[in-house]
């Protein structure tokens, strides 16, 4: 028997996600971004999450996208220090910041990797499966409209696939399950080696 995971805490973090990004698409879609967050709390719970991680993989975008609505002390005390820790974990932008522009790229993304680097399985499922699920869809988009696909970043191409092959090392330094780094590795891998012929 499996131990049920969504109480209460759980159900409050799904209406949260949704009032705090229900007006939110996927870059260059139509895709409600929610869809996002429940994507990735999914590979957090088949990988063997509890709850409080499913509870930050549903809120592990609110303090980078959403800095005016949500503070990590709003997070820590609707749902525990834990979540509020996760959550900021999986944020590229600074403790402090408020909204507005966001810190350089290369500055915000070299940040994210070292914190990464320093961190250990599972203290960093949640960061997984948020990169995993976007490589996924990048790599679904690439099959269908090819090179069509970079200008919708911030960063070049080059710039996208050295961060995502940063990520691969990251996770691997973190001893994170290999079957997801794997698959993660053979999807950037993807993306370099057609990136090549083209």
């Amino acid at each position: 028997m499996t131990q049920r995971i969504i109480g209460p805490k759980f159900q409050e973090a799904m209406l949260y996600a949704v009032e705090i990004h229900g007006g939110d698409l996927r870059k260059s879609t139509t895709i409600p971004y929610v869809s996002h967050l429940f994507s990735v709390c999914a590979l957090v719970l088949e990988d063997g999450g509890d709850e409080e991680e499913a509870i930050a993989a549903l809120l592990h975008d609110t303090l980078e996208d959403h800095p005016k609505e949500v503070t990590r002390q709003e997070l820590e005390r609707r749902f525990g220090s834990r979540v509020a820790d996760i959550v900021a974990m999986c944020t590229d932008t600074p403790p402090n910041f408020k909204g507005g522009p966001k810190p350089p790229w290369r500055k915000r993304k070299a940040a994210y990797i070292e914190r990464l680097r320093e961190a250990t399985y599972p203290r960093c499922r949640v960061a997984l499966a948020d990169k995993l699920h976007n490589v996924r869809t990048i790599v679904n988009d690439y099959r269908r409209i090819g090179n069509d696909i970079w200008p919708r970043f911030k960063a070049t191409r080059k710039e996208q696939l050295g961060y995502h092959r940063s990520l691969v090392e990251a996770f691997r330094e973190a001893n994170a399950p290999a079957y997801l780094v794997d698959e993660l590795d053979r999807l950037v891998t993807e993306l370099e080696t057609d990136g090549k012929k083209s």
